[in-house]
């Protein structure tokens, strides 16, 4: 099948969102948790996290044009922090329920039945439920031109993830993690992975990498953590 402009211009707007939505192969499933000034929670599914740097870490979103009905873009301008959590498959049905257009007096930690986890210092909640939760301070703000539709960069302050997950290089292994993808709009799918390759080099053919955990204990530096 072969789609020009003008055919995906013309096609019902729901089936043309749901096209264009799966065009982009798996995403992350996260769960981004905010508060507004007063201490109220939010919580929505979003599958655009972006990464877009380690040094400072930095982790976009794209947030769909909206004014007051964006209640997590507007915690976001207002409090300059949210949280990114990821979606395991137990939490699969509370969070894609957090899609749902619940009016801004009801928390979606309520209507769902996820727990938010605080932590000292920052004023967004995480999904207490999440294997992989991140905090993140809000360091950039565009909106887009094109379509209006809103990016925001925000630096990870703080993380927090099952030590047991992390591989010889410092990377994470989502699927010991039990972290989902997602298609679309409303697709969810185990994360197994096939097959990790080292850093490619032009005097060296492609080589395979172990994708399991690291032996405990990990390589982490702990004094980053302590204060040792």
């Amino acid at each position: 099948m072969l789609l020009n402009e003008d055919i995906i211009a013309a096609m019902p707007s729901r089936r043309r969102a749901a096209l264009i939505n799966s065009l982009t192969g798996f995403k992350s499933a996260n769960l981004v948790g905010t508060a507004d000034v007063g201490g109220n929670t939010n919580l929505a599914i979003m599958s655009s996290a972006v990464h877009l740097g380690s040094h400072p870490p930095l982790i976009a979103l794209v947030v769909r044009p909206g004014g007051e009905e964006r209640h997590s873009l507007g915690n976001i301008l207002a409090t300059g922090c949210f949280t990114i959590n990821h979606v395991s498959e137990p939490l699969i049905a509370s969070a894609h329920q957090t899609a749902a257009r619940y009016d801004r007096e009801i928390s979606e930690f309520d209507a769902t039945g996820l727990t938010p986890g605080w932590q000292d210092g920052f004023s967004a909640p995480f999904v207490a439920e999440a294997t992989v939760k991140l905090g993140l301070e809000l360091r950039e703000h565009q909106e887009l031109k094109i379509n209006g539709t809103h990016f925001l960069v925000g630096e990870i302050t703080l993380a927090e993830f099952p030590e047991t997950a992390l591989m010889e290089d410092g990377a994470l292994n989502l699927a010991h993690c039990g972290t989902v993808a997602l298609t679309g709009l409303d697709t969810y799918h185990a994360a197994t992975p096939v097959k990790r390759m080292a850093y490619a080099k032009p005097d060296l053919p492609p080589r395979d990498l172990d994708t399991r955990p690291a032996p405990q204990p990990a390589i982490m530096d702990r004094t980053a953590t302590t204060g040792g």
